[in-house]
């Protein structure tokens, strides 16, 4: 069962920075604060398959590559982030790539989406563009 926002907003971040939901991934989707970089922004996109927030995936995708819905599956528990490789992203670069490992549950079988993932960031917002599956 993927985990109730209500309760992340006093427990860790399911994107494992080590820091409270609220002011780390709860406030870029809140909408307090954008992403500065291409990791926190890979971080955040996790963390809103972890709670099914659909809006905010579709927010942060490049609308050239957006798709026109998102149908999140509540049956998948995704369990752990691990982040192997960034390259650029940083707050003023324009664009980077985040190499990802993500865990998770799915009918009692444990499975991992690897990607590599690109972004972009236009007028100081960093979006998903797309990724390689692998």
């Amino acid at each position: 069962m993927p985990l109730d926002p209500a309760r992340l907003r006093i427990g860790a971040c399911p994107c494992l920075s080590g820091e409270q939901y609220t002011e780390c991934c709860g406030r870029f989707h809140r909408g307090d604060a954008d992403a500065p970089t291409a990791e926190q922004l890979m971080r955040s996109r996790y963390s809103a398959f972890v709670v099914l927030d659909g809006d905010y995936l579709l927010r942060t995708w490049h609308p050239d590559t957006r798709p026109a819905a998102l149908d999140l599956d509540p049956d998948i528990e995704w369990r752990r982030l691990d982040i192997l490789a960034t390259h650029r992203g940083g707050p003023l670069d324009a664009e980077g790539t985040v190499e990802f490992a993500a865990h998770y549950r799915s009918e009692g079988e444990r499975g991992v989406q690897r990607e590599n993932s690109r972004f972009l960031r236009v007028d100081r917002r960093w979006y998903y563009l797309d990724g390689d599956v692998g």
